[in-house]
């Protein structure tokens, strides 16, 4: 038996944005520098009225039925929906014939923060109104996290290994690190990976907004999500998914796939410093970045290009700039960063899957979506952040973040895949 390392290689994408209904429409309104925030329609007016905050990046247009039976899209959560239609799109850009491919040996690896938290502040509201008798015996097998791994898995009949991560905004990911790790140790050929969210509902508002993490910047909506900049004072709830048919090499070649980059490294790790609040020094992200590399076999001098989990917030974007500094050193200085979040908001679960599909778009079209709203320096991050219009260059490393609640930290390594 060989002791060579598997090689896992992405061979589909697909995505559902508040900026798009697809992974390539939304990429190519990042690199144009187009916000997806805008004021929330999916409450009231009245009630987005009671919280200093009414703006999010909400999917816009989107309908399940164009990728699922309407009696199964009744069943579950919008969270689930979307995880079905990034999936469904996914599995059709990499060419896969699943019916054709053993299904013990396909898998199912889902990231997400909350779940079905609109469901669940529904239930509550039906408990409060009509009594607890009311509630519908579906509420928990659509709310719970679960539910979007079972439903990628059983309309595409994926009986392989199957996970669900809730790492809070680290879990998109966490998904794509640990979905590579279980074909690298050979418990699979290939993976669905994805991390999703839709949480935009008045528990999460209420919940955001009393600890502020949010921001209180809603007009113009767009121009509310700006890291790095010094005048950042919060981030954007928002909602998405982002997904990935992941392959070991071999299974790809003996298909003659196209291969759209290579996960080379993974690294995960925790902060152990607060609830909410990250370690001011970066620590526990460095060491998520260095442990990506080490997974990696690679050098820090490798990285060619960072794509930042950067939400906007004073401590958070702080804390990142030192980090990239701890692990390298003064060239963090000469490698771009830049803030997908910057146009997409906060997706939570969703966010680095996200963000690793605009890696591996830059890895393709050798552009840097900017980081917009980047209009007033601030001595604490003091990078170069790609502000406010994209940049050409060829990117064949990059290293995208996802540190999350509670201090979880994940970083991944994504790689032009060479012969």
């Amino acid at each position: 038996m060989s002791n060579q390392r598997t090689r896992v290689v992405v061979t589909g994408i697909g995505a559902v944005t508040p900026l798009a209904l697809t992974a390539e429409e939304t990429w190519q309104g990042l690199v144009a520098g187009k916000s997806g925030i805008d004021h929330i329609t999916q409450l009231t007016a009245e009630v987005v009225a009671r919280f200093p905050t009414r703006i999010a990046g909400e999917v816009k247009g989107f309908d399940p039925r164009n990728f699922m039976e309407f009696r199964d899209a009744r069943r579950m959560g919008r969270f689930s929906q979307f995880a079905v239609a990034a999936a469904s799109m996914a599995i059709k850009d990499s060419g896969l014939a699943i019916a054709n491919e053993d299904p013990e040996r396909i898998g199912a690896v889902v990231g997400l923060g909350m779940g079905g938290v609109q469901d669940t502040e529904n239930a509550v509201r039906i408990i409060v109104d009509k009594g607890p008798m009311s509630v519908s015996p579906f509420y928990v097998v659509t709310a719970t996290a679960n539910m979007a791994t079972f439903w990628v898995a059983y309309l595409n009949q994926i009986k392989g290994y199957s996970a669900t991560l809730v790492g809070a905004c680290a879990s998109g990911t966490q998904s794509l690190g640990e979905a590579s790790e279980v074909i690298r140790r050979g418990a699979a050929d290939v993976i669905l990976s994805g991390g999703v969210e839709a949480g935009v509902c008045e528990l999460a508002l209420a919940c955001f907004c009393s600890n502020k993490g949010y921001t209180r910047r809603n007009d113009p909506p767009q121009t509310a999500s700006r890291p790095f900049d010094k005048n950042r004072d919060g981030f954007v709830g928002s909602e998405g998914c982002g997904f990935f048919v992941l392959e070991s090499l071999e299974h790809a070649r003996s298909r003659s796939a196209r291969i759209l980059a290579e996960i080379m490294g993974y690294g995960a790790s925790n902060d152990a410093f607060h609830l909410i609040a990250p370690d001011p020094e970066g620590a526990g992200a460095a060491r998520a970045m260095r442990w990506a590399l080490k997974s990696a076999g690679l050098q820090p001098d490798a990285i060619q290009y960072i794509n930042a989990h950067a939400t906007s917030t004073p401590l958070g974007d702080a804390a990142e700039t030192k980090a990239i500094k701890s692990v390298f050193g003064e060239r963090a200085y000469k490698i771009p960063v830049n803030a997908t979040k910057s146009m997409l908001g906060h997706m939570m679960g969703g966010a680095g899957a996200i963000e690793a599909i605009a890696v591996i778009n830059t890895i393709r079209d050798g552009i840097l979506h900017p980081t917009i709203n980047y209009e007033t320096p601030d001595p604490e991050c003091d990078l170069d952040y790609v502000p406010n219009v994209a940049r050409k260059a060829k990117v064949d490393i990059a290293l995208s973040n996802s540190f999350g609640l509670g201090g979880q930290n994940a970083s991944v390594v994504i790689g032009r895949c060479a012969a």
